[in-house]
């Protein structure tokens, strides 16, 4: 038997009668009635007591209703989760990320707007160290990552650029560098830079100034960058999202006068990504950016 053998036993049984169950199955009645034959011959039993204007159910047939009734309802359910699952509305997507991506806000705006538009996708969100998260994403061990770029990618990696921002500097309270009207990248000549895991804008602020920057630790992320320099460490050359949001005691930011190094976020995801939710999100992300 098959799913539509039940579909057809069960249109009877409500309908009382091959003729109008046939009607609302929009198919022939001799054609039921020949269904519900091959049903009964499979099942060894009689499942109706046809009679001339309408049919009752045996024994047999009543206590097949339910049965088959739960049967109809899982295969449906099976049937609309497959085509859910194709459309990338449930599944479950790994995403890491760089914490100037939770900075900037971006992040949490993409990730609650996929949330109210696919509610049945679990995200597991987790921050990672920015080197390693491209090599993840080719290894599938996360799907998608928030970056910040310009970075090298592994092959078999795209990345899809978000929104641009420049740097400002940070420094210690009671650096000299405090007491300038303005700070250009000529004066940060002989400080020590503490290093981000995005160092572009270091070195693009040191070759405006026309010098080799002199090159401190790098200790990860953004907050342990900015710890070294409340301790009187260095200086850093920092994403302008974390004015605002990142406080430490004795760390000022001063923007720098004159420089023009940016740098962006980027979603990073394996090109021929066949998840079918996984897909869903990188096509949410790239669509405001259509229009």
């Amino acid at each position: 038997m098959e799913i539509r053998h039940f579909r057809y036993f069960l249109a009877v049984a409500r309908q009382r009668s091959f003729t109008r169950a046939a009607e609302h199955l929009g198919i022939a009645p001799p054609t039921l009635s020949r269904q519900i034959q091959d049903m009964e011959q499979a099942l060894g039993t009689r499942l109706f007591l046809r009679q001339q204007r309408e049919v009752s159910l045996t024994e047999a047939g009543a206590a097949l209703v339910r049965e088959a009734e739960a049967t109809v309802r899982q295969f449906e359910f099976a049937q609309r989760n497959a085509q859910r699952a194709g459309r990338g509305e449930i599944g479950h997507i790994e995403l890491g990320y760089v914490a100037s991506a939770v900075y900037s806000g971006l992040l949490q705006k993409q990730v609650q707007r996929f949330s109210q538009d696919c509610p049945d996708v679990s995200l597991s969100v987790r921050e990672s160290p920015m080197a390693a998260l491209p090599g993840l994403v080719a290894e599938g061990r996360f799907d998608i990552g928030y970056i910040r770029s310009p970075m090298p990618l592994p092959d078999g990696v795209e990345a899809v650029r978000l929104d641009a921002e420049g740097f400002v500097l940070a420094l210690p309270a009671e650096s000299w560098l405090g007491r300038l009207a303005e700070i250009a990248p000529a004066h940060l000549q002989h400080e020590t830079f503490i290093l981000p895991e995005q160092i572009s804008g270091t070195l693009q602020v040191a070759a405006e100034g026309g010098y080799a920057p002199t090159l401190g630790p790098q200790p990860g992320g953004l907050v342990a960058v900015l710890a070294l320099v409340s301790l009187g460490q260095g200086v850093a050359v920092v994403p302008e999202s974390v004015v605002g949001h990142v406080g430490l005691p004795n760390v000022l930011y001063r923007p720098i006068q004159g420089s023009t190094a940016s740098s962006w976020l980027s979603l990073i995801h394996r090109r021929f990504e066949k998840a079918p939710a996984v897909a869903r999100y990188i096509e949410q992300v790239r669509s405001p950016l259509r229009g």
